[in-house]
């Protein structure tokens, strides 16, 4: 038995041999419905549990909300019944009497009742007497001083300004101070100091024995830094196991985005003073006045979290009231649970699949044997058998049947074996005719295609040269006629008729090179013998034009001792288009190195050799194609086509070795005693 590898182990592999194994495919019928079905019940768990599980979560903080927000609505009445509760003392009422008994009997009463001022007004608002002592914050200007004056008792939450603060008492306006902390993913602000505060304020009427309201008193806390009073909410929304272990209860009391009172802490344990709310919850609960019940990063990690806003007198949002939950320890026995759940469910699938396995083992031992019987017909043992198998289901008989038919096949192979090798031979002899003819029709047809090919090439080319030229000569001279009669006047489009120039020279530049292209004998100059180097070094000369400014170095390396019977003007365009190429081949700069040598008494080798970007493999079979080019801004495709034909008409060839990154070599293979354009036609050539 072959050893097992990782190769015979790769998708591949036991993907080919699933396809080629009934039992296999059998088995996975049975197993993939189980498997299907487990899969789509985890899946419909996780989603179905981690939606339910998200809406319990929603469902405790509101419920923690509730009870943090009962508790601020309470505190907010308990502030307007200690005001109200003084108001009607008989302490307070008595003092009306005596103005300079109140600010000693107001002082009392605040240190009585823990609040941060209390002020006694007159029915119009007008400051009576005030502990601390101040000149007051306009306090006729607040609604519930309004209602204490009509006669009716309120309460409010509301934003005093560090001015309406300071005229109550210059320590609350520094208590109310919060200094900003840069928060991530808050709102972008200059402000580095929140001196607001956020203010819970009561008024209450005060009447004289007669019934008459003669007063208003006016008190009130600052929440600001109050930090015993967040620790009491937290302390009734979170009692102790209220929470899994590792997880943490917080509140906080924003003004505005700002929090002003929390117990969330920073990284070295300090409170979470001055830092800020997220934009997305700001702008929900603070700009759309909803409830936020979802995940938030509540300074430095994930808590589940509940916004609500707070409204003022004026029914103006100003900030908002906060509690919640860290949320990964709760999501770690979310996962932890539902990795249990799924291991069971994986578990069972396992067994299930390798109970499955099993069985069918038992099941498929007859189609075994027959597999294995095939494998060993395959392998030249045809009187491989299956035998008995000891079952008598549908597999069992198919495996008799299937020895009977082995044995009908094996005595027709030996009759079909021997007519084979007769109409082998047969065919042979009759193949072999077949080819030597079709080879020279191959030859004939290939010959008359590229015939007629090249003459209509060159008819149409002729006749585009033709027409074009004839309107271009017009363009010329019309031209050259508009700047003589212009003169001077031509300054202004000097630059553009110069454009018109040029484009019209290569436009006949282009028509030049279809022609010679097409009828190159048209165009061949006379020939005589030359030393291939002296015209290569030459040649250099005629491109330095092309050099200047360019970072490219030339090397000549002419060590050829002989010369060569060619025309010096095709040589030298030969010569002139492949350094034309090399130097475009190098934008950067590099080396271009052009030598020649001997070649092995039969003629001359001209190379050029440059260091650029090189040719991709998949275009050197076309580069001598005409039109082919991979300059696709400046090339027109005919220079490399144009040269070989100019090289191959004097028995000669072009060849080219090049790597992407490594640069390219042309060799230009020219022969001593050139054929002469007419032998070349004729068939004469580099063999």
């Amino acid at each position: 038995m072959p050893a097992v590898g990782p190769a015979s182990l790769s998708p591949a592999a036991l993907l080919r041999r699933y396809r080629a194994s009934l039992r296999a495919k059998l088995v996975s019928i049975v197993i993939a419905p189980l498997l299907v079905a487990l899969l789509a019940l985890l899946l419909i768990m996780g989603l179905w549990g981690d939606r339910a599980f998200q809406a319990l979560l929603a469902y405790k903080v509101n419920s923690d909300l509730l009870v943090a927000h009962e508790y601020f609505e309470h505190m907010v009445r308990g502030v307007e019944d200690r005001v109200l509760q003084e108001a009607r003392s008989h302490a307070l009422v008595a003092g009306l009497g005596r103005g300079n008994a109140m600010p000693a009997i107001l002082a009392d009463a605040r240190r009585t009742h823990g609040l941060d001022f209390l002020q006694l007004l007159d029915p119009q608002g007008r400051l009576l007497a005030a502990a601390p002592a101040g000149a007051g914050a306009d306090p006729a200007a607040w609604r519930i001083v309004s209602s204490a004056a009509a006669g009716r008792a309120a309460a409010a939450t509301d934003a005093w300004s560090a001015a309406q603060l300071a005229a109550v008492s210059a320590e609350l306006a520094r208590r109310a101070q919060v200094a900003l902390r840069p928060t991530a993913n808050a709102v972008p602000t200059d402000k580095t100091l929140e001196t607001r505060g956020m203010v819970v304020h009561a008024a209450a009427p005060v009447f004289d024995e007669a019934g008459t309201l003669v007063a208003v008193l006016h008190g009130g806390t600052l929440l600001n830094n109050n930090l015993g009073f967040i620790d009491t909410i937290n302390a009734l929304v979170y009692q102790p196991e209220s929470l899994p272990r590792g997880s943490q209860g917080t509140a906080t009391l924003f003004l505005d985005d700002t929090r002003i009172a929390t117990n969330v802490r920073l990284f070295h344990g300090e409170r979470a003073l001055g830092t800020r709310v997220s934009r997305q919850v700001r702008d929900k609960v603070l700009l759309r006045g909803e409830k936020w019940l979802d995940l938030a990063f509540v300074v430095n990690d994930w808590y589940m979290s509940a916004y609500e806003p707070i409204t003022d007198s004026r029914g103006q949002r100003i900030g908002m009231l906060y509690v919640g939950y860290l949320a990964k320890p709760i999501s770690q026995a979310k996962d932890l649970a539902l990795g249990v759940l799924v291991g069971l469910f994986l578990l069972l699938g396992v067994a299930g699949a390798l109970f499955s396995l099993l069985w069918a083992r038992r099941v498929f031992a007859p189609m075994a044997r027959m597999v294995g019987t095939m494998r060993a017909l395959e392998a030249g043992n045809t009187g491989a058998r299956v035998g008995p198998v000891g079952s008598e289901d549908e597999l069992g008989q198919l495996a008799g049947q299937f020895d009977q038919l082995l044995s009908d096949l094996q005595q027709r192979n030996a009759q079909l074996k021997d007519w084979a090798d007769s109409l082998d031979r047969k065919v042979a002899e009759r193949t072999r005719e077949l080819e030597e003819s079709n080879a020279d029709l191959r030859a004939a047809r290939q010959q008359l295609i590229t015939s007629e090919k090249l003459a209509v090439a060159g008819q149409l080319t002729a006749g585009v040269a033709h027409e074009v030229n004839n309107p271009i000569a017009v363009i010329q001279g019309n031209l050259d006629v508009a700047r003589e009669i212009l003169g001077p006047a031509a300054e202004p489009v000097r630059h553009e008729l110069r454009l018109i120039d040029e484009q019209v020279r290569r436009i006949q530049q282009l028509t030049s090179r279809l022609l010679q292209f097409v009828r190159p004998e048209a165009y061949a100059g006379n020939m005589e013998r030359l030393d291939v180097g002296e015209v290569a070094a030459g040649c250099v000369d005629l491109v330095q034009h092309m050099l200047k400014g360019a970072s490219i170095r030339v090397e000549l390396d002419c060590l050829a001792t002989r010369q060569v019977r060619i025309s010096r003007s095709e040589l030298q365009q030969v010569v002139v288009n492949l350094l034309t190429n090399a130097i475009h081949a190098m934008p950067e700069g590099g080396t271009l190195t052009l030598g020649t040598r001997d070649w092995d008494g039969q003629g001359v080798t001209l190379h050029v050799r440059d260091t650029g970007h090189g040719i991709r493999e998949e275009d050197l079979p076309n580069l001598f194609n005409p039109f082919f080019t991979t300059k696709k801004q400046m090339g027109t495709g005919l220079g490399l086509s144009i040269s070989y034909a100019l090289v191959e008409r004097y028995g000669g060839r072009i060849t080219v070795e090049s790597a992407v990154g490594q640069g390219a070599e042309f060799i230009v293979w020219l022969r001593e005693d050139g054929a002469a354009p007419a032998q070349a036609e004729a068939g004469g050539g580099v063999p």
